[in-house]
């Protein structure tokens, strides 16, 4: 191989080699990856010339994120070094470099990185990304005393890096990947900033009479409708019950407890049957107006407040036909005369329903049902308040 190479850069002497970098008159020789750095120092000496080697170097990046195979086979590097010739004296040195390939995978990557003795690199990435390689080859030439810089890539393997996890990445058509992080709200994963840790106790430190031990967790009960046999809410109103994974959410301060009475019919009233009247209803601390689709969206999203603390959401009246104005059997909820959502915003801080059809002779209660907006009853900051709605009784003629 030596003796081959020598015989090529002494041939060359003779050619007018191109201009390089804008300097002429300068000799190109070609050394193959194999040689040795005594083999480039002595064909530099023959040559009475410096050369200026750099070997290719490739990279081979996956990027996280999309789905799909990613097969870089980087078998076309320059496994040749490319070298100038000068007419002066050089300094020769010499420093093995690997080829190196680097690959991340979105869930879990299988990579298999081969480093030939020509620079090649072959990754396979069976993870989910997109890589691109990049092939970098240097020549520098000159007239002028120069060093003589060989960088050859040794028969050593390349190294192979693995991601497991699943991520999002960008490639930017050049090799250079950009992994971005996916926000909290879309991970699968349970940030420990948000984990309770009064959960794991089941508050009988201090054990009261008729208080019963709590269920508990130290991971926020993530996965507690693996405990029961039932389906997920996921948005239905599923009439034979199910779990909700959905959090409670925010919780309205004491400052912020919703409050409602009812201006029309007043407790007590007398209507007449079979005409149509509009309810009305004074409501406080709720805003208003927010009804979510309650066929696809039934208890799917925590409780939230507006930038004054107020429970974002909407109310509800019902109207249940009694025996009698002093019943005291329970009622059945299966049951009842009237009902409205309300989707309305208040106005001036009443809220209306218009009851078209009217109510047959009879003796009703009415009463109010404060939602947040997916609506689940409205939440508050403690057990010891007044009714957050309101309920009256009324006779129809």
């Amino acid at each position: 191989m030596f003796s081959k190479t020598l015989f090529v850069a002494l041939s060359l002497f003779s050619i007018a080699a191109p201009p390089v970098l804008g300097v002429p008159c300068t000799s190109v020789v070609t050394v193959t990856a194999g040689a040795s750095s005594t083999d480039v120092a002595a064909i530099s000496a023959a040559a009475s010339s410096s050369v200026s080697v750099s070997a290719a170097v490739s990279t081979s990046r996956g990027s996280k994120g999309s789905s799909g195979s990613n097969n870089n086979n980087n078998d076309g590097s320059d496994s040749s070094l490319t070298t100038s010739a000068r007419n002066n004296a050089a300094t020769t040195t010499s420093s093995a470099t690997s080829s190196s390939s680097t690959s991340s995978g979105g869930r879990s990557g299988n990579d298999n990185g081969n480093g030939q003795g020509n620079g090649n690199g072959n990754d396979n990435d069976n993870g989910n990304g997109n890589g691109d390689t990049d092939t970098t080859t240097t020549a520098s030439s000159g007239n002028n005393a120069a060093e003589t810089t060989t960088s050859a890539a040794d028969a050593t393997s390349t190294t192979a890096t693995a991601t497991s996890g699943t991520g999002n990445g960008n490639d930017d058509g050049n090799g250079n990947s950009s992994d971005s992080t996916d926000s909290e709200q879309s991970a699968t994963t349970l940030n420990s900033a948000v984990i309770a840790t009064g959960f794991a106790s089941d508050g009988q430190e201090v054990p009261t009479e008729g208080q019963v031990a709590s269920l508990t967790s130290t991971n926020n009960f993530i996965n507690f409708c693996l405990t029961v046999n039932k389906p997920i809410t996921n948005g239905q109103q599923i009439t034979t019950g199910s779990c909700n994974p959905a959090p409670i959410g925010v919780i309205a301060a004491t400052t912020n407890m919703p409050s409602s009475k009812f201006q029309s019919p007043k407790n007590g009233d007398t209507i007449q049957a079979n005409q149509a009247f509009t309810i009305q209803m004074a409501i406080n601390n709720i805003e208003t107006g927010n009804f979510v689709n309650a066929q696809s969206n039934y208890y799917s999203a925590p409780q939230q407040v507006n930038a004054q603390g107020n429970i974002i959401g909407h109310s509800h009246v019902v109207i249940e036909q009694l025996d009698s104005l002093d019943q005291t059997t329970v009622t059945d909820p299966t049951k009842f005369a009237f009902f409205k959502g309300i989707n309305g915003a208040a106005v001036n801080g009443v809220v209306t329903a218009d009851v078209t059809d009217g109510l047959p002779a009879g003796v009703y209660r009415m009463a109010s049902i404060n939602a947040a907006a997916n609506h689940q009853p409205v939440l508050v900051a403690v057990a010891q308040h007044g009714s957050l709605d309101d309920m009256v009784y009324f006779t129809v003629e």
